[in-house]
């Protein structure tokens, strides 16, 4: 493809040099530069791409698209852009040939809920008969197909190069998670969406946002900018979560039709008549296109708005109410979202990825709510991340948990124990007790919590202290297999941790 036919994705460019090379292939990773690329020098948090220029054409950049021309090259065509990340996006969007403008996409957003409500919006599709590819934090896959998530949503050229894949293999549909980083950055500036569903809005990666205005204010941009109806997608559609107090916020400035839920708010789609227990959620739902009653294997309310999402979107989709029916029906678990691991010891095992104090809360109330049995909560807070939520998780643990056992995540440069201490000061003043190591041999008779930095041992701990019938939670880490502790990710799953405790336990 030449220069020029991607140049026509973008408008406001200063170009200098031969517009006729030929392009063939696209990055913003000088390492990744063979000849033929398109190299995009960005400027970064800590590393700015114009300083590897040299470096690209060297390893055979045809040309360079660059913000600043006081690092323009001189041996190949340059492009001078106000805005790399957005004209990088469309770029790309237009090499990989515009796999998501003539295939339905639905984006999700929000803090929590993001990964089952894809999970459900991909059931209901398949009953429809329009095979979907799901890319979020887990991976991107479809079928057999699976391409490794490296960030949830990955950067503009990657995550077009992965759209392109997921349709070749046969992908009629895409449904993916879009976090407020490549919102923020402008990462899927090149997608065109049919759908765009706001879950909810709490406190998460304020390390990098800084405050809830500009959390904020990064989601807004799928529902006020990359909505906005166009030629060849007149009918897009926000699906807005409107139990959440920042719902009305988005829904205000969104720059297409809302379909609008909850389970509190009467939406144009809501429940009634529903009952909760361990073994799911029943009840009737109520759409614009008729009502209807469904039984769901997921546990929780939490999971209710995750179902009145999924239902939404297929709404917004025009999907028949059979079809989303069948879809929400049908579909059982996530990995690492209320995942069950079994074991003989006669008590109830999750592997939960909540790592925010909204999402734990919202585990932990469920568990209350649905079982008169004693609940081990093992829990940490991630390093290099915002420090703030790690009092309020800890109480949030404490206050909903007969024992508390706070642990590590994965604590990156940052000091474990330090950590740990970050935690306990929102616990200690609930005046609840904290067990020494020593008095948990024989058990726990009383409501409080314990730290125990190792987290394989946490989890060994907390089983090993359950009785029969009780819960045992693992929380924070859910499908992850990986613990990084300074710079170095080693192997490790919860799941994996608690079946082997189990089996020492048992043996």
């Amino acid at each position: 493809m030449k220069l020029s036919q991607l140049l026509t994705a973008i408008t406001g460019f200063d170009l200098h040099g031969d517009d006729s090379v030929q392009i063939s292939a696209v990055s913003c990773n000088s390492r990744n530069v063979t000849p033929g690329t398109l190299f995009f020098a960005l400027r970064g948090a800590t590393v700015d791409g114009h300083t590897f220029i040299t470096s690209a054409v060297q390893s055979g950049a045809a040309a360079v698209l660059l913000e600043d021309e006081a690092s323009a090259p001189a041996a190949v065509p340059w492009v001078k852009v106000a805005d790399g990340r957005a004209a990088m996006a469309h770029i790309a969007a237009g090499f990989y040939g515009n796999p998501t403008l003539g295939l339905p996409l639905i984006g999700i957003t929000g803090t929590n809920g993001k990964t089952t409500t894809t999970y459900l919006i991909e059931a209901i599709l398949a009953a429809a008969g329009i095979p979907a590819a799901v890319l979020g934090t887990i991976s991107y896959r479809f079928g057999s197909l699976q391409i490794e998530a490296s960030h949830t949503t990955p950067e503009s050229t990657e995550l077009q190069a992965a759209f392109r894949q997921l349709a070749d293999g046969g992908a009629r549909s895409f449904v993916m998670e879009v976090s407020s980083h490549a919102l923020e950055q402008k990462r899927v500036d090149g997608c065109h969406f049919d759908v765009g569903i706001f879950s909810n809005l709490t406190r998460d990666h304020l390390d990098y946002h800084k405050t809830m205005d500009s959390y904020l204010e990064s989601k807004q941009r799928l529902f006020s900018e990359l909505l906005r109806p166009t030629t060849a997608k007149p009918l897009r559609r926000a699906v807005i979560n409107m139990d959440d107090p920042y719902g009305a916020i988005i829904a205000e400035q969104a720059c297409c039709p809302v379909i609008s839920y909850g389970i509190t708010y009467q939406g144009d789609v809501r429940a009634t008549d529903i009952s909760f227990s361990v073994d799911g959620i029943s009840g009737i739902l109520i759409t614009p296109k008729g009502s209807f009653s469904f039984r769901s294997r997921l546990v929780g309310r939490f999971n209710l708005s995750n179902i009145l999402a999924a239902v939404s979107a297929g709404i917004a989709l025009d999907l028949p109410l059979e079809a989303i029916k069948t879809g929400i029906e049908t579909h059982a678990t996530v990995p690492g979202r209320m995942e069950r691991v079994d074991n003989a010891r006669g008590i109830t095992l999750l592997v939960d990825y909540a790592h925010t104090g909204d999402a734990l809360e919202n585990v932990l109330t469920t568990l209350n709510e649905l079982a008169g049995a004693r609940i081990i909560t093992v829990f940490g807070c991630g390093g290099d991340r915002d420090p703030g939520k790690r009092p309020i998780m800890g109480r949030i643990a404490a206050e909903l948990s007969d024992l508390a056992i706070a642990t590590s995540d994965n604590p990156r440069s940052e000091e474990p124990f330090a950590i740990l201490e970050q935690v306990r000061s929102g616990i200690a003043p609930l005046g609840i007790r904290e067990y020494a190591q020593h008095e948990l041999v024989t058990g726990f008779s009383g409501k409080g919590y314990v730290m125990q930095e190792n987290r394989a041992e946490a989890i060994r701990l907390a089983i090993r202290l359950a009785r029969p019938g009780d819960i045992v939670l693992l929380a924070g880490k859910g499908h992850e297999n990986y613990q990084i502790i300074g710079k170095i990710k080693h192997h490790f799953d919860d799941r994996e941790q608690a079946a082997l405790a189990c089996a020492e336990l048992d043996g």
